[in-house]
């Protein structure tokens, strides 16, 4: 099977002095976001050669095995090879591999269990197959939105970077909206970070927006939406948010 086979390439890749602190780094001990994670101690880049090399061959019933792994890097490795499916049918139109990749991805949030494997698949998959989908098929996002599960509120969100990327800033205006009560400071972060997107694309769509939410956003998902700004700005809208 190809899985073992990649499985043992990755492992020799392994650097034991790294796992430790990737353990630190994303947060593995109990009552953590990342509690229970395991790690090998690669590097992102060293998992896309592995993914690049196997994509092509590996099913994705495989895959599902690679995301069900207590290993980081296993997971992380098994997703970029869904991204590197998902955009080898969409460069051959492929609509039927590309909404299996979409629908196999769905199903297997479980294993899409941590921000960074989330921050490089999700807009890369469910945002790019939604950009090209009839606009009604963007709820699915405000579903994942409600979720119990912080991944899938996540990827809600995360998603929307494809539409931002085409100057559609609706949805994740709606969506952020929506996620303003969520308590987790990881959901504060991917808020904040994809309305500064936002305003990359239109300074005044942003500003619109933190004129009217700014009092009600929680203070790192404020200083992610204007990390950019001048700080004479900066400065206004943090004020802003501490007036009640």
């Amino acid at each position: 099977m190809l899985i073992v086979t990649i499985k043992k390439e990755l492992k020799t890749k392994a650097n034991p002095g790294q796992a430790v602190n990737c353990a630190r780094f994303f947060k593995t001990n109990p009552g953590q976001y990342g509690a229970g994670d395991k790690f090998l101690g690669l590097t992102v880049p060293a998992q896309r050669v592995v993914a690049k090399k196997y994509y092509q061959h590996i099913t994705l019933s495989e895959v599902g095995e690679l995301l069900a792994s207590p290993y980081h890097e296993y997971r992380l490795t098994g997703a970029l090879i869904l991204v590197a499916k998902y955009q080898q049918a969409q460069k051959v139109n492929n609509a039927v591999d590309q909404k299996k990749i979409v629908d196999f991805y769905l199903k297997n949030i479980k294993g899409i269990n941590n921000w960074d494997l989330v921050d490089l698949t999700a807009s890369r998959i469910v945002g790019d197959y939604l950009l090209h989908q009839p606009k009604t098929a963007r709820q699915l996002l405000y579903r994942l939105a409600k979720s119990d599960n912080l991944w899938s509120r996540r990827i809600s969100i995360i998603a929307t970077m494809a539409f931002i990327d085409q100057g559609q800033f609706t949805d994740t205006l709606k969506l952020a909206k929506m996620l303003l009560a969520d308590q987790h400071d990881l959901m504060h972060k991917a808020v904040g970070w994809m309305l500064r997107e936002v305003g990359k694309k239109d300074h005044r769509v942003l500003v619109q927006f933190l004129d009217q939410h700014t009092q009600h956003m929680p203070r790192t998902m404020l200083r992610y939406a204007i990390e950019k700004f001048p700080e004479k700005d900066r400065q206004r809208y943090l004020k802003i948010r501490f007036v009640k």
